[in-house]
Protein backbone atom coordinates (compact mmCIF):
# COMPACT_ATOMS: atom_id res chain seq x y z
CA UNK A 1 0.00 0.00 0.00
CA UNK A 2 1.38 3.79 -0.67
CA UNK A 3 0.21 6.90 1.17
CA UNK A 4 -0.46 9.58 -1.00
CA UNK A 5 0.16 11.96 1.69
CA UNK A 6 3.55 10.63 2.78
CA UNK A 7 4.55 8.13 0.35
CA UNK A 8 4.61 5.63 3.10
CA UNK A 9 4.71 1.64 2.06
CA UNK A 10 3.17 -0.95 4.31
CA UNK A 11 2.55 -4.50 3.38
CA UNK A 12 -0.75 -5.84 3.44
CA UNK A 13 -2.50 -9.41 2.94
CA UNK A 14 -4.60 -10.05 0.61
CA UNK A 15 -7.23 -10.94 3.14
CA UNK A 16 -6.80 -7.68 5.25
CA UNK A 17 -7.34 -5.30 1.91
CA UNK A 18 -10.31 -7.27 1.01
CA UNK A 19 -11.78 -6.65 4.26
CA UNK A 20 -10.39 -2.98 3.17
CA UNK A 21 -12.33 -3.15 0.11
CA UNK A 22 -15.34 -4.35 0.92
CA UNK A 23 -15.37 -1.68 3.94
CA UNK A 24 -14.73 0.94 1.38
CA UNK A 25 -17.18 -0.11 -1.59
CA UNK A 26 -19.72 -0.56 1.65
CA UNK A 27 -19.02 3.55 2.77
CA UNK A 28 -19.14 4.52 -1.44
CA UNK A 29 -15.29 5.64 -0.46
CA UNK A 30 -13.83 4.01 -3.41
CA UNK A 31 -12.95 4.72 -7.70
CA UNK A 32 -12.45 2.00 -9.31
CA UNK A 33 -10.17 2.11 -12.99
CA UNK A 34 -7.92 0.18 -14.70
CA UNK A 35 -4.69 1.24 -12.63
CA UNK A 36 -5.56 1.35 -9.23
CA UNK A 37 -8.25 1.63 -6.15
CA UNK A 38 -8.62 4.26 -4.34
CA UNK A 39 -10.21 4.86 -0.89
CA UNK A 40 -10.04 6.25 2.63
CA UNK A 41 -8.26 5.31 4.98
CA UNK A 42 -5.58 6.01 8.05
CA UNK A 43 -1.76 5.70 7.49
CA UNK A 44 -0.09 4.24 10.23
CA UNK A 45 2.92 6.32 9.21
CA UNK A 46 1.12 9.89 9.33
CA UNK A 47 -1.40 8.72 11.08
CA UNK A 48 -3.78 10.89 9.11
CA UNK A 49 -6.78 10.12 6.96
CA UNK A 50 -6.59 10.56 3.49
CA UNK A 51 -6.40 8.71 -0.07
CA UNK A 52 -4.59 5.48 0.17
CA UNK A 53 -4.26 3.47 -3.21
CA UNK A 54 -2.80 -0.01 -4.49
CA UNK A 55 -2.03 -0.59 -7.88
CA UNK A 56 -4.11 -3.61 -9.39
CA UNK A 57 -4.63 -5.16 -12.61
CA UNK A 58 -8.44 -4.64 -13.45
CA UNK A 59 -10.89 -5.49 -16.79
CA UNK A 60 -11.37 -2.46 -19.54
CA UNK A 61 -14.06 -0.47 -18.81
CA UNK A 62 -15.98 2.36 -20.31
CA UNK A 63 -17.63 5.31 -18.30
CA UNK A 64 -20.40 8.21 -19.25
CA UNK A 65 -20.73 10.75 -17.23
CA UNK A 66 -23.88 13.28 -16.87
CA UNK A 67 -23.55 12.89 -21.38
CA UNK A 68 -25.68 15.41 -23.42
CA UNK A 69 -26.21 15.52 -27.11
CA UNK A 70 -28.09 17.98 -29.49
CA UNK A 71 -28.61 18.04 -33.10
CA UNK A 72 -29.65 21.62 -34.80
CA UNK A 73 -31.48 22.47 -31.42
CA UNK A 74 -33.32 18.63 -30.90
CA UNK A 75 -31.90 16.88 -27.68
CA UNK A 76 -30.44 12.95 -28.48
CA UNK A 77 -28.93 12.32 -25.48
CA UNK A 78 -29.64 13.73 -22.38
CA UNK A 79 -27.79 13.11 -19.00
CA UNK A 80 -26.79 9.73 -19.75
CA UNK A 81 -24.64 7.83 -17.28
CA UNK A 82 -23.55 4.50 -17.56
CA UNK A 83 -20.71 1.93 -17.42
CA UNK A 84 -19.81 -1.13 -19.42
CA UNK A 85 -17.40 -4.08 -18.05
CA UNK A 86 -15.36 -6.06 -20.37
CA UNK A 87 -16.90 -10.09 -19.77
CA UNK A 88 -20.24 -8.82 -19.77
CA UNK A 89 -23.30 -8.26 -22.46
CA UNK A 90 -25.18 -5.30 -22.43
CA UNK A 91 -28.24 -4.52 -24.67
CA UNK A 92 -29.17 -1.06 -25.11
CA UNK A 93 -33.05 -1.07 -26.34
CA UNK A 94 -35.69 1.76 -27.66
CA UNK A 95 -37.83 3.26 -30.23
CA UNK A 96 -36.90 4.53 -33.39
CA UNK A 97 -35.04 8.10 -32.49
CA UNK A 98 -34.37 7.36 -29.68
CA UNK A 99 -30.59 7.82 -29.52
CA UNK A 100 -29.33 4.28 -29.61
CA UNK A 101 -26.82 4.42 -32.54
CA UNK A 102 -25.72 8.43 -31.92
CA UNK A 103 -24.81 6.83 -28.03
CA UNK A 104 -22.56 3.94 -29.49
CA UNK A 105 -21.46 6.48 -31.96
CA UNK A 106 -20.18 8.81 -29.29
CA UNK A 107 -18.12 5.96 -27.25
CA UNK A 108 -16.73 5.10 -30.56
CA UNK A 109 -15.27 8.87 -30.66
CA UNK A 110 -17.08 9.39 -33.59
CA UNK A 111 -19.39 12.27 -32.58
CA UNK A 112 -18.59 14.57 -29.83
CA UNK A 113 -20.66 15.58 -27.01
CA UNK A 114 -22.00 18.76 -25.99
CA UNK A 115 -21.14 18.27 -22.53
CA UNK A 116 -20.44 15.45 -20.00
CA UNK A 117 -17.10 13.07 -19.32
CA UNK A 118 -16.42 10.19 -21.59
CA UNK A 119 -13.80 7.59 -20.04
CA UNK A 120 -11.81 4.83 -21.43
CA UNK A 121 -9.55 2.33 -20.29
CA UNK A 122 -6.01 2.93 -21.84
CA UNK A 123 -6.12 -0.35 -23.16
CA UNK A 124 -9.36 -0.34 -24.77
CA UNK A 125 -8.93 -2.28 -28.24
CA UNK A 126 -12.72 -2.17 -30.03
CA UNK A 127 -14.48 -3.98 -32.69
CA UNK A 128 -17.43 -2.21 -34.40
CA UNK A 129 -20.28 -4.18 -36.47
CA UNK A 130 -22.14 -1.13 -38.27
CA UNK A 131 -25.95 -1.16 -38.50
CA UNK A 132 -25.22 -1.55 -42.66
CA UNK A 133 -23.05 -1.61 -45.18
CA UNK A 134 -23.69 -0.43 -48.83
CA UNK A 135 -21.19 -2.22 -51.33
CA UNK A 136 -21.64 -1.56 -55.52
CA UNK A 137 -23.15 -4.50 -56.60
CA UNK A 138 -20.12 -4.03 -59.34
CA UNK A 139 -17.71 -4.76 -57.73
CA UNK A 140 -16.05 -8.01 -57.32
CA UNK A 141 -15.28 -8.54 -54.01
CA UNK A 142 -15.06 -12.12 -51.93
CA UNK A 143 -15.82 -12.37 -48.57
CA UNK A 144 -12.22 -13.20 -47.92
CA UNK A 145 -10.73 -9.68 -49.85
CA UNK A 146 -13.35 -8.01 -47.74
CA UNK A 147 -12.56 -8.96 -44.34
CA UNK A 148 -8.20 -8.66 -45.72
CA UNK A 149 -9.08 -4.56 -46.21
CA UNK A 150 -9.04 -4.74 -42.79
CA UNK A 151 -6.50 -7.15 -42.13
CA UNK A 152 -4.09 -7.69 -44.62
CA UNK A 153 -3.43 -11.37 -42.92
CA UNK A 154 -5.20 -14.07 -44.82
CA UNK A 155 -4.34 -16.53 -41.81
CA UNK A 156 -5.65 -14.08 -39.48
CA UNK A 157 -9.16 -13.25 -41.70
CA UNK A 158 -9.89 -17.54 -42.48
CA UNK A 159 -9.33 -18.07 -38.63
CA UNK A 160 -12.38 -15.21 -38.03
CA UNK A 161 -14.31 -16.89 -40.43
CA UNK A 162 -13.58 -20.46 -38.93
CA UNK A 163 -14.94 -19.26 -35.93
CA UNK A 164 -17.82 -18.05 -37.31
CA UNK A 165 -17.98 -21.57 -38.81
CA UNK A 166 -18.34 -19.75 -42.08
CA UNK A 167 -15.10 -20.56 -43.86
CA UNK A 168 -17.17 -22.04 -46.68
CA UNK A 169 -18.30 -18.39 -48.21
CA UNK A 170 -14.78 -17.51 -48.09
CA UNK A 171 -14.63 -17.13 -51.83
CA UNK A 172 -17.84 -16.06 -52.25
CA UNK A 173 -19.31 -12.78 -53.57
CA UNK A 174 -20.31 -10.62 -50.66
CA UNK A 175 -23.58 -9.33 -53.28
CA UNK A 176 -24.25 -12.78 -53.02
CA UNK A 177 -24.53 -13.63 -49.23
CA UNK A 178 -27.80 -14.05 -47.78
CA UNK A 179 -28.38 -11.83 -44.89
CA UNK A 180 -27.07 -14.12 -42.21
CA UNK A 181 -24.09 -14.62 -43.71
CA UNK A 182 -23.45 -10.94 -44.69
CA UNK A 183 -23.78 -10.23 -40.97
CA UNK A 184 -21.57 -13.40 -39.78
CA UNK A 185 -19.25 -11.87 -42.13
CA UNK A 186 -19.50 -8.25 -40.39
CA UNK A 187 -19.06 -9.88 -37.03
CA UNK A 188 -16.07 -11.90 -38.53
CA UNK A 189 -14.54 -8.49 -39.66
CA UNK A 190 -15.05 -6.79 -36.42
CA UNK A 191 -13.37 -9.55 -34.56
CA UNK A 192 -10.16 -9.07 -36.39
CA UNK A 193 -8.09 -7.11 -33.85
CA UNK A 194 -9.04 -9.45 -30.98
CA UNK A 195 -11.30 -6.63 -29.00
CA UNK A 196 -12.22 -6.69 -25.70
CA UNK A 197 -15.20 -4.81 -26.37
CA UNK A 198 -17.48 -5.61 -29.42
CA UNK A 199 -19.90 -2.50 -30.64
CA UNK A 200 -22.86 -4.09 -32.27
CA UNK A 201 -25.35 -2.00 -34.04
CA UNK A 202 -28.48 -3.97 -34.84
CA UNK A 203 -25.98 -7.12 -35.48
CA UNK A 204 -29.61 -9.13 -36.87
CA UNK A 205 -31.01 -6.34 -39.04
CA UNK A 206 -31.83 -7.96 -42.33
CA UNK A 207 -31.79 -11.62 -40.90
CA UNK A 208 -35.15 -13.81 -40.64
CA UNK A 209 -36.39 -14.78 -37.30
CA UNK A 210 -35.07 -18.52 -37.11
CA UNK A 211 -31.44 -16.73 -37.78
CA UNK A 212 -31.82 -13.86 -35.56
CA UNK A 213 -31.99 -16.26 -32.10
CA UNK A 214 -28.90 -18.23 -33.79
CA UNK A 215 -26.70 -15.18 -34.38
CA UNK A 216 -27.75 -13.40 -30.69
CA UNK A 217 -26.51 -16.91 -29.53
CA UNK A 218 -23.29 -16.73 -31.73
CA UNK A 219 -22.86 -13.56 -30.22
CA UNK A 220 -22.70 -15.03 -26.71
CA UNK A 221 -20.66 -17.79 -27.66
CA UNK A 222 -18.07 -15.19 -29.40
CA UNK A 223 -18.34 -12.72 -26.19
CA UNK A 224 -17.51 -15.60 -23.69
CA UNK A 225 -14.57 -16.94 -26.03
CA UNK A 226 -12.74 -13.73 -26.15
CA UNK A 227 -13.61 -12.61 -23.07
CA UNK A 228 -14.57 -9.62 -24.18
CA UNK A 229 -18.02 -7.00 -23.51
CA UNK A 230 -20.38 -5.89 -26.30
CA UNK A 231 -22.78 -3.16 -26.04
CA UNK A 232 -25.74 -4.14 -28.66
CA UNK A 233 -28.28 -2.13 -30.12
CA UNK A 234 -31.75 -4.09 -30.61
CA UNK A 235 -35.46 -2.87 -30.81
CA UNK A 236 -36.35 -6.88 -29.23
CA UNK A 237 -35.71 -7.79 -25.97
CA UNK A 238 -37.72 -10.98 -26.54
CA UNK A 239 -35.42 -12.18 -28.39
CA UNK A 240 -32.40 -11.14 -26.88
CA UNK A 241 -33.26 -12.02 -23.41
CA UNK A 242 -31.02 -15.17 -23.54
CA UNK A 243 -27.77 -13.39 -24.60
CA UNK A 244 -27.79 -10.34 -22.66
CA UNK A 245 -26.40 -9.45 -18.84
CA UNK A 246 -27.29 -6.18 -18.56
CA UNK A 247 -30.50 -3.79 -20.30
CA UNK A 248 -30.37 -0.20 -20.32
CA UNK A 249 -33.95 1.09 -21.96
CA UNK A 250 -33.08 4.25 -23.60
CA UNK A 251 -35.25 7.30 -24.89
CA UNK A 252 -32.94 10.20 -25.26
CA UNK A 253 -32.26 9.00 -21.48
CA UNK A 254 -32.02 5.93 -19.71
CA UNK A 255 -35.51 5.19 -18.82
CA UNK A 256 -34.49 1.96 -16.72
CA UNK A 257 -31.50 -0.60 -16.64
CA UNK A 258 -31.19 -3.61 -15.28
CA UNK A 259 -30.97 -7.78 -15.68
CA UNK A 260 -34.02 -8.38 -18.74
CA UNK A 261 -36.35 -9.61 -16.41
CA UNK A 262 -36.23 -6.35 -14.50
CA UNK A 263 -36.58 -4.50 -17.36
CA UNK A 264 -39.21 -6.13 -18.65
CA UNK A 265 -42.03 -5.52 -15.78
CA UNK A 266 -40.64 -1.77 -15.88
CA UNK A 267 -43.31 0.78 -16.33
CA UNK A 268 -40.94 3.31 -17.93
CA UNK A 269 -40.35 0.03 -20.36
CA UNK A 270 -44.09 -1.05 -20.70
CA UNK A 271 -45.14 2.63 -21.52
CA UNK A 272 -42.75 2.38 -24.65
CA UNK A 273 -42.75 -0.64 -25.91
CA UNK A 274 -46.67 -2.25 -24.38
CA UNK A 275 -47.42 -4.77 -21.67
CA UNK A 276 -46.73 -7.29 -23.95
CA UNK A 277 -45.24 -11.24 -22.85
CA UNK A 278 -42.52 -11.30 -20.83
CA UNK A 279 -39.55 -12.34 -22.28
CA UNK A 280 -37.96 -16.07 -22.68
CA UNK A 281 -35.05 -17.26 -19.88
CA UNK A 282 -33.38 -19.69 -21.57
CA UNK A 283 -32.36 -22.24 -18.60
CA UNK A 284 -28.28 -23.37 -19.66
CA UNK A 285 -28.53 -27.17 -19.19
CA UNK A 286 -26.81 -27.58 -22.43
CA UNK A 287 -24.27 -26.23 -25.25
CA UNK A 288 -24.80 -25.51 -28.53
CA UNK A 289 -22.18 -24.49 -31.52
CA UNK A 290 -21.83 -21.24 -33.09
CA UNK A 291 -24.71 -21.94 -35.02
CA UNK A 292 -26.62 -22.75 -32.94
CA UNK A 293 -26.42 -26.45 -33.00
CA UNK A 294 -27.06 -28.54 -29.71
CA UNK A 295 -24.20 -30.28 -28.78
CA UNK A 296 -23.37 -32.73 -25.95
CA UNK A 297 -21.44 -31.03 -22.92
CA UNK A 298 -18.54 -33.38 -22.15
CA UNK A 299 -16.50 -32.65 -25.30
CA UNK A 300 -13.61 -30.15 -25.38
CA UNK A 301 -13.59 -28.65 -28.84
CA UNK A 302 -14.29 -25.26 -29.92
CA UNK A 303 -17.78 -25.93 -31.08
CA UNK A 304 -18.42 -28.02 -27.85
CA UNK A 305 -17.16 -25.34 -25.61
CA UNK A 306 -19.32 -22.51 -26.37
CA UNK A 307 -22.54 -21.82 -23.86
CA UNK A 308 -25.08 -20.36 -25.47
Amino acid sequence: MICENCSNTAEISDNELNKMLRSACESSQFHLNTQKIEFFGKCANCTKKHSVAREIMTKASIELSCANKSFQGRKVLEDITMRLNQGEITTLVGPNGAGKSTLVKVILGLIKLDSGILKKSSDLRVGYMPQKIMISPVLPLTTLRFLQLGEPSVKKCIESLKLLEIEHIAEVPVIALSGGEMQRALLARAILGNPNFLFLDEPVQGVDANGQSNLYQTINCISRRLGCGVLMVSHDLHIVMSSTDHVICLNQHICCSGQPEKVSKDPAYINIFGNITAPYAHKHDHQHTLTGEIVKTNSHNLKDSSPD
